[in-house]
């Protein structure tokens, strides 16, 4: 997952100059990334990932380096599976555990 994100960024916002990103710089303070950017980074994610970035996530803590993206993927992810499965518990008439 790290790759991948890390690919996106180099390739659409460095260009390509894979050395000038670590996994914790913040896209920010480096300037890597701007707000029209965010928006394309965040299409990216949903469709790589499978998620919905809500307006309420698209902070800093969530979006602003590599490493915090894949943590926010994870957590994103994580939360979809346990809602998949209450609503199937739900489905099948059988108790919520």
């Amino acid at each position: 997952m790290l790759q991948t994100i890390r690919k996106f960024v180099i390739d659409n916002y460095l260009f390509g100059e894979e050395g000038k990103l670590g996994d914790e710089d913040s896209f920010m303070e480096t300037g890597i990334i701007d707000s029209t950017g965010i928006l394309e980074l965040v299409r990216f994610l949903e469709t790589t990932y499978g998620i919905k970035v809500t307006d309420e996530e698209l902070i800093p803590d969530n979006l602003d380096s590599v490493s915090k993206i894949a943590s926010f993927i994870l957590m994103k992810q994580s939360v979809s599976s346990q809602t998949a499965q209450e609503h199937s518990f739900r489905s099948s008439g059988e108790p919520r555990p």
